[in-house]
């Protein structure tokens, strides 16, 4: 009985997560058009095949669905954020491949990106928190990095998060430029980005002084 009653719970688990998985993408194919602000409940739900009841067992509203979305775009990045920003430097192997980095996101999870980078400054307060709150998370553990380096290593934590959050938001920036880009745009956004991340290298070097 009880192995029954625990197959039984695995496929209800499994079953709630699918729908609220099916919700969160239906929503960011909507969102591909216009801002969380504007998304409705129903539109929602009717785009994922569920009734508008439904919703409400997963998410309070559209604002919850969007910090999920927050959290999906973002939450799994930090480990390989982290490992990349902290190591940029003077070598060019790098850079380049921060700017790879940058571009595989972009490539790979386009709506994502756009989803961020629309909501960032959008209407819906809690969702620019989440994102605010991802980003002040990945530069905490950037400057918790950079911190272990013979070029930062004796910097004060205010500077070390200065310079964490340079790179943070130079890679935001650097998204934003590459999404919806032809192949010509592209290039040039990846030669400007490695640029700016020289430049931040070069007067890093040089902070101290």
């Amino acid at each position: 009985m009880s192995h029954t009653t625990g197959v039984r719970g695995g496929v209800r688990q499994a079953q709630k997560q699918k729908t609220r998985q099916a919700l969160l993408d239906a929503a960011l194919v909507l969102l591909e058009e216009q801002s969380l602000s504007s998304l409705g409940l129903r539109e929602v739900t009717r785009a994922a095949g569920i009734a508008p009841t439904a919703f409400y067992r997963h998410f309070r509203d559209t604002a919850d669905l969007g910090v999920a979305l927050v959290d999906e775009a973002l939450g799994s990045l930090h480990g390989t954020i982290r490992t990349t920003l902290a190591a940029t430097g003077d070598s060019e192997t790098r850079i380049a491949g921060t700017v790879e980095l940058i571009a595989a996101l972009v490539r790979d999870h386009p709506a994502h990106v756009r989803f961020v980078a629309r909501e960032q400054h959008g209407g819906v307060r809690a969702v620019r928190e989440a994102i605010a709150a991802q980003l002040d998370r990945f530069a905490q553990e950037v400057a918790e990095d950079l911190a272990r380096q013979p070029e930062t290593g004796g910097w004060p934590t205010e500077d070390l998060l200065m310079l964490a959050g340079l790179y943070v938001d130079h890679m935001v920036m650097t998204a934003s430029a590459l999404l919806g880009a032809d192949a010509e745009a592209r290039r040039e956004a990846a030669r400007v980005s490695a640029r700016r991340l020289r430049l931040i290298a070069v007067g890093s070097r040089h902070w101290l002084d």
